[in-house]
This record gives structure tokens, C-alpha cells and sequence, in this order.
């Protein structure tokens, strides 16, 4: 059973609740978002596998999941990274924010996201059951297929596409 933790709007711990019911029920928790740069400045999206148990099939930012508990932020990134993508690199710490969606499956997404950063420039080795496709591609280009197709992205990766911090990172 994996659990999720708890926070409070200024990301202090309250406690931590069963991965599925903290999303059923809409409890915030605290979550991470990772975006990996190449050289050329495009970022990493993933198009998540079919079968996960929300967005399916949606192209999203690098990767994303939730720390376990007592784990640190920055190792939990690192750790999805390599499970999902096939990738160890170095992160950093971006910003946070929070937001609370309504996604399919009856289920509520409501996090405070730590969006971390890393650069890459290798082909990443995808884990079929996480992700079912892979591409960089440049903000500009991300950003008005966004525009064009609003349908084809997680509602959280369409919300970071949206935050100035962004900028510092992509302009390598």
C-alpha cells in the first residue's frame, strides 16, 4: 500500500493517507514534478501509459509522483526518474505550488507541487507501464501545441507551463 503525505498549505506534514484514497477524497499532499532539459534548451515530456490509474494516455512534464514518507524531495525526483524514464541526474528545486483538479476516474488531484530540474541529453530507457512514449521538444512548440490541443496534457503540467520560474531553467 503506498502512502501519500499530508500537508497543509504551507507544505508542514499533518500526516499521511493510502495513495488512492487521498486521491478519492481530495486530501492535499505533497507531490513533485520533474522537468529534464537538454543542451538545446527543449525539455522531456512523457506521454503516460494507458493504464495508469488517472491521465492516461495524456503527455505530461518528464515525470511526476509523490514523495514516501520521511523521504527528501530531491532523492524521491531522482528515484521516479530513474523507475520511470530510465534516467539518474542531478536535480534542483525550482518552486512549488499548489492547485487541485478534477481528474477522470472519479478521482481529485489537489497537491502541493515541487517542481524539480535536471538536464540530459541522452535517449531515456522508457518503464512500459509508467510511460508509453517519449520527445523534447521546445516550450514555444510545447506551448502552442498546448494552445491547439488542450486535451493532450495533464491539467498539472498545463499549469507549470504557465509559471515564470520556467524561464530561468529553459533559458540554459
Amino acid at each position: 500500500m503506498e502512502e501519500v503525505i499530508l500537508v497543509d498549505e504551507h507544505d508542514c506534514e499533518i500526516g499521511t493517507l493510502e495513495k488512492m484514497a487521498a486521491h478519492q477524497q481530495g486530501k492535499l499532499h505533497r507531490a513533485f514534478s520533474v522537468l529534464i532539459f537538454n543542451r538545446s534548451g527543449q525539455l522531456l515530456l512523457q506521454q503516460r501509459a494507458i493504464k495508469k490509474y488517472h491521465s492516461g494516455g495524456l503527455w505530461t512534464n518528464t515525470c511526476c509522483s509523490h514523495p514516501q514518507p520521511g523521504e527528501d524531495i530531491l532523492d524521491a525526483g531522482r528515484r521516479k526518474l530513474i523507475q520511470e524514464m530510465g534516467i539518474d541526474c542531478n536535480l534542483t528545486f525550482s518552486h512549488k505550488f499548489l492547485y487541485k483538479v478534477k481528474l477522470d476516474n472519479n478521482l481529485i488531484e489537489h497537491e502541493l507541487d515541487h517542481v524539480l530540474v535536471g538536464y540530459y541529453d541522452g535517449q531515456p530507457k522508457l518503464n512500459r507501464s509508467e510511460a508509453m512514449a517519449w520527445k523534447f521538444a521546445s516550450l514555444n512548440e510545447i506551448k502552442q501545441n498546448v494552445r491547439l490541443h488542450p486535451r493532450n496534457y495533464t491539467p498539472w503540467f498545463k499549469l507549470i507551463l504557465q509559471q515564470p520560474e520556467l524561464d530561468a531553467f529553459y533559458l540554459v
